[in-house]
């Protein structure tokens, strides 16, 4: 018997190591619904008494599995972190991926009510809705995530992030909320939405906030250049390159799932290195016995 071509080119589901579903989660704040994704790291199990840091990443559809992700390109999140564990080149880290809604998603993503397409005869424009997504994320969503696993639920241990407008609004949130969360993946961020309003918002800082921040863009995205605005801004609030900010921009690299896959890496690397152990002191005894 024949197959079907189209049942044939269907991608399979590519979840790695120890995921947890949790289907159709509510928000009363943003009235629907969406499915969420957690990501244990290896060792959950086995080590009942330890606690972990938590990473939430926006279009959580795209970070783990090729069948529900756009076009059938998944960052591979999971198994790009499971690697990095083993090796012990990152800290064992929660990966909790937010599926996004659909057509509210240029509205919660966004953190002002700015024109969604300037070409088009008839202006339209966002709702603005990123203030009652982040009261989703704060008081709904971590909530749950710190309750229902072994979360390291301070400030200091969580982080945010998200492509384009995922990106635009992990930054912001940033601004917003640094004593909600510290840790920032910021790639191809819409630095473009509302006259680049982020790159305003980061000169408007009184002082700089106590966050480390991965930013990023590709040199084949339209607009690439505007990176460096954002990035200049910072610099000048005074984040310092290297150290609590890295940069890149990635030669030839597109706006697309695939772009922002390859780089999870060094993103991972970045925001959760693994912890140094200290150093051993050396002490000479009396009899000369080194202890």
């Amino acid at each position: 018997m024949a197959l079907d071509a189209s049942a044939t080119s269907m991608p399979r589901h590519t979840l790695t190591g120890n995921i947890q579903r949790h289907r159709q989660f509510p928000s009363r704040t943003l009235g629907n619904r969406r499915d969420i994704l957690v990501y244990l790291p290896p060792g959950y199990r086995r080590f009942r008494r330890r606690h972990y840091p938590v990473l939430y990443l926006q279009d959580g559809q795209n970070v783990f599995d090729a069948t529900t992700a756009f076009a059938g390109v998944e960052w591979g999140v999971d198994e790009t972190a499971q690697r990095l564990i083993r090796r012990r080149l990152i800290e064992p880290v929660i990966i909790v991926a937010i599926a996004n809604t659909g057509p509210d998603r240029i509205h919660e993503y966004a953190p002002t009510r700015g024109i969604i397409d300037s070409k088009a005869k008839r202006k339209k424009r966002s709702r603005g809705l990123a203030r009652k997504y982040a009261k989703f994320l704060i008081q709904e969503l971590k909530p749950f995530i710190d309750s229902k696993y072994r979360t390291k639920p301070e400030a200091e241990f969580t982080g945010l992030g998200g492509s384009s407008l995922g990106g635009l609004l992990t930054m912001t949130l940033g601004l917003w909320f640094p004593n909600v969360f510290t840790r920032l993946a910021v790639l191809s961020p819409s630095i473009w939405w509302d006259d680049e309003v982020i790159v305003r918002g980061v000169l408007a800082l009184e002082k700089k906030l106590p966050l480390k921040i991965w930013l990023d863009t590709g040199s084949a995205e339209p607009g690439w250049e505007r990176a460096r605005n954002l990035c200049a801004a910072l610099i000048d609030r005074g984040w310092n390159l290297y150290d609590d900010l890295e940069y890149h921009e990635f030669e030839g690299a597109d706006h697309s799932e695939a772009a922002w896959g390859a780089r999870v890496d060094p993103v991972l690397r970045f925001l959760y290195p693994p912890a140094v152990p200290p150093k051993p002191v050396t002490v000479r005894s009396a009899l000369g016995v080194t202890v």
